[in-house]
């Protein structure tokens, strides 16, 4: 394959001409590249929209630049649950087209998939005209997408060996230390100094509120509006979830936290640094809504959903300061990374006040 002589060779994160070659040989006769251009900036993945000749476009996913944490941003996973999900049921997702485990190509595994027409909706600037009807019918798309991936056939879908739900919450709150602790070490590296106490208190709140386990679900883990493509007309639907690279087998109710954590309000008086500020729109689900109407779906229990929701906010929080590290040590592609860091305080205080609360609402 060849490359477009005007294409610059140096796009961050992506070796144009080796891609080309590999590309050549893993989807034969798809043409030369005409343009590439960064569709996400890698606060979780890097997302890069392909054009080829005749104008098809695809889209390429690898791991970020720079501070990675350990275990995170695993393309053969996230690979693997698209293609399984893309074989039939209700969850809509993009097809998958080729995966490379070898790093010499780019700099990283990756895969490609095809582009989805749809679009992200993520700021109140993009709510500009929609009606409250549509963002109600928004709101219903992205909870019926949700349900409909906890109640997923993990055995038929292939995906029974996908994750250890056993024990799923308890080596979370493990697993997310750890990767507190790397990034706190990789901050320091930068010279930076940040204090934090109230990291420490919530991870023993929590330690000490551990759920029991229940049956292996299918989670996103990453949950959110602004993690979907959405179409308006001629009805408001979820045309694919994206953004795959924390998904597992565990409890369905750490995706349910987490998607409330990120569902801005009207009335909130603690903004975050990341996540659909849309939602605060009129005509919207409010937070309690969305949650009842997802219990209608799939017919769970939410007695706990303050510890998911606080659990939730602990899980952002450590995400949140792995962006971090890395816009210190100018690793980011994009814009909006200098404001992520400030986010961290927030959702560790808001965690303590759920729980303090006992309630969500």
């Amino acid at each position: 394959m060849t490359v477009d002589a005007e294409l610059p060779a140096g796009v961050p994160g992506i070796d144009v001409p080796r891609l080309a070659d590999w590309l050549a040989r893993a989807l034969p006769g798809s043409g030369r590249i005409t343009a590439i251009d960064v569709i996400s900036g890698g606060r979780s993945n890097l997302t890069y929209g392909i054009t080829l000749d005749g104008g098809r476009r695809i889209v390429l996913r690898r791991p970020p630049l720079g501070h990675v944490l350990p275990t995170a941003h695993d393309m053969g996973r996230e690979y693997r649950v698209l293609s399984a999900l893309g074989k039939g049921g209700d969850v809509p997702v993009p097809t998958t087209l080729a995966f490379c485990d070898d790093e010499e190509v780019i700099g990283a595994r990756f895969y490609l998939m095809d582009f989805v027409d749809g679009r992200v909706l993520r700021t109140t600037e993009d709510a500009a005209g929609l009606t409250a009807e549509q963002a109600r019918g928004l709101s219903e798309a992205l909870a019926r997408a949700l349900a409909a991936i906890h109640l997923t056939d993990v055995e038929a879908a292939g995906l029974g060996d996908f994750g250890r739900p056993a024990g799923y919450m308890e080596r979370q709150l493990r697993r997310w230390g750890k990767q507190w602790d790397s990034s706190r070490e990789a901050i320091l590296a930068t010279g930076a100094e940040r204090d934090l106490p109230e990291y420490d208190r919530l991870a023993a709140r929590l330690g000490e509120r551990l759920p029991a386990d229940g049956p292996a679900r299918l989670v996103h883990g990453d949950f959110r509006l602004d993690n979907a493509l959405a179409r308006i007309e001629p009805e408001p639907e979820i045309a694919a979830v994206v953004d795959w690279e924390m998904s597992t087998l565990g409890d369905p109710l750490s995706d349910l936290g987490l998607t409330l954590v990120y569902w801005a309000e009207a009335t909130d008086g603690d903004k975050l640094p990341v996540g659909a500020t849309i939602t605060a729109a009129p005509g919207f689900h409010s937070r309690r809504e969305f949650a009842e109407r997802y219990a209608e779906l799939t017919g769970f229990d939410l007695a706990d959903l303050d510890f998911y929701v606080a659990f939730a906010c602990f899980k952002l929080a450590v995400i949140l300061e792995g962006i971090h590290a890395r816009f210190l040590q100018k690793a980011t592609v994009g814009e909006g990374f200098e404001s992520v860091g400030a986010g961290v305080p927030v959702l560790l205080e808001r965690a303590h006040r759920t729980l303090d609360a006992g309630s969500v609402w």
